[in-house]
């Protein structure tokens, strides 16, 4: 696991796991299963359904929009950064293509930034690191304060 401190308190940054899929629809429910078993463990005080759904509506949209030339991959991270949860979902589609839509209400798609907006506290689109697009969301008050507790141990 990497981590980096911001230097506030010796509290920082602590990715809490990671998740690698391929770019097909049986990767959602997977994703959803394994996020919810893998995050359970740090006992957050935000809803683990509600942040489920943000996995699993940003998985599809990386799987429905990423493209490459070649087999490519989908990654998913999740990062505690002070009380907060940040979701993070890579894909190697082009940054600009990522928008919210408003759909008609005969439109059998087209919500899934709209469920995210709904449910974190603010979601961000741009390059990847790994190249490609990252969409992440964040839940704020995931965990309670750390005052008097040190820093985050992994």
């Amino acid at each position: 696991m990497d981590d980096t401190t911001d230097g506030r308190d010796g509290f920082g940054i602590a990715r809490l796991g990671a998740m690698i899929f391929q770019p097909a629809p049986e990767s959602v429910p997977r994703a959803r299963n394994w996020f919810r078993k893998f995050i359970a463990m740090y006992n957050p005080a935000c809803s683990i359904d509600d942040c489920t759904l943000l996995v699993s509506e940003l998985v599809t949209n990386a799987i429905l929009y990423g493209r490459a030339d070649e087999p490519w991959m989908v990654r998913v991270e999740w990062y505690r950064v002070e009380t907060s949860l940040r979701i993070e979902v890579h894909n190697p589609g082009f940054p600009a293509n990522v928008r919210m839509r408003r759909p008609e209400a005969s439109d059998a798609h087209g919500r899934g930034l709209l469920l995210v907006d709904s449910i974190a506290d603010s979601w961000h689109s741009g390059p990847s690191r790994f190249g490609g697009t990252v969409v992440s969301a964040v839940v704020a008050g995931a965990w309670p304060s750390n005052e008097g507790f040190g820093p985050l141990l992994l």
